[in-house]
């Protein structure tokens, strides 16, 4: 496993992170299962936990609580996020803070995941939506410093709603975040733009999320592909994403390296940038966990790949069913 310094926070994190969405909620998620592959990421090096209070409504920062417990010989950097108050996501332009994000309600919810995970101090405390028209109001602000001034959050950051990468700039410029969690993976390259470049110049960890295109680019989805219903994936691949999905994927296949899959070269695109501080794949199993782990080895993909992946950039705007 490789490491790299997540902003100015200067913590060494593990350049293949630990994505808990999947642990509360989605189809097949059995708990010996989901903690053994929990403890074989330690194992093999990961030491960067992204979790939410809204994964099973504090479930998934109660499976990362007993992980830290089996392990706390280790420094596991533990990173959460504060659900908006109005339960929507994603976030729309019209949304007030005052609706989303009041100082209380950040205080209230930094407490309960203290409570779930069982810790004195969040190291990554965020928030799980974010509209940059927030930026220059006073309230989120306050709220953050208290904490902060409390020891109860380390760092704090935000989660950039999909396919809006730009719906951060003035926020992040306020000095007072410390990371961005955002979609960047073959397709969504429009992070490269803007995001990035911000901040490296303000030396901002960046958490590079959804790098399997909630499972497009592991190249096993067909045109028949049919989720259960409680699974929230059914309501994401609707048939006009699904299609196009699946034909995007297609296209990639020839490019892929003799002797690797799809999903290595996806994590190699985006572990070749060196604007990306960890990725965070969704693992319930770990036959997942030994084969992205692995996907950490200091070697990036060859030039003339990386340049042919460029043109399969997919630029796509927010819709109804993209949540």
């Amino acid at each position: 496993m490789q490491y790299r310094k997540f902003g100015r926070t200067g913590w060494p994190v593990s350049e293949i992170g630990y994505g808990m969405w999947g642990m509360a909620g989605w189809t097949g998620s059995e708990s010996e299962e989901v903690n053994r592959a929990l403890d074989k990421s330690v194992e093999l090096g990961c030491n960067f936990f992204d979790t939410a209070w809204a994964y099973g409504e504090g479930l998934s920062e109660h499976i990362l609580n007993g992980v830290l417990k089996r392990h706390a010989g280790k420094k596991l950097y533990v990173a959460t996020k504060i659900p908006p108050k109005n339960r929507k996501w994603p976030s729309q332009r019209s949304f007030k803070l005052k609706d989303v994000f009041p100082a209380e309600y950040i205080i209230e919810y930094t407490e309960k995941s203290l409570k779930n995970l069982g810790i004195e101090t969040i190291d990554l405390q965020q928030f799980h939506v974010w509209e940059d028209g927030w930026a220059h109001e006073d309230e989120w602000k306050e709220a953050i410093t208290k904490l902060t001034q409390q020891g109860k959050v380390k760092a704090w950051g935000i989660s950039i709603n999909r396919w809006e990468p730009d719906n951060s700039l003035q926020t992040l410029q306020t000095g007072l975040i410390d990371a961005v969690q955002v979609i960047y993976n073959i397709f969504d390259q429009a992070p490269e733009d803007n995001l990035f470049p911000l901040c490296r110049e303000l030396n901002i960890g960046v958490i590079a999320r959804v790098p399997f295109d909630e499972g497009t680019l592991t190249g096993t989805l067909t045109k028949e592909t049919v989720f259960p219903k409680e699974d929230w994936r059914s309501t994401y691949f609707v048939p006009e994403n699904l299609n196009t999905s699946v034909d995007h994927a297609e296209a990639l296949k020839p490019l892929i390296p003799e002797g690797m899959t799809m999903p290595e070269m996806a994590l190699r695109f985006i572990l070749s940038n060196p604007d990306v501080s960890t990725t965070i794949p969704g693992m319930r199993k770990i036959k997942n966990v030994m084969a992205n782990m692995q996907a950490s080895d200091g070697k990036g993909l060859p030039g003339n790949l990386l340049q042919e992946l460029k043109n399969h950039r997919w630029d796509r705007e927010p819709t109804k069913w993209s949540q």
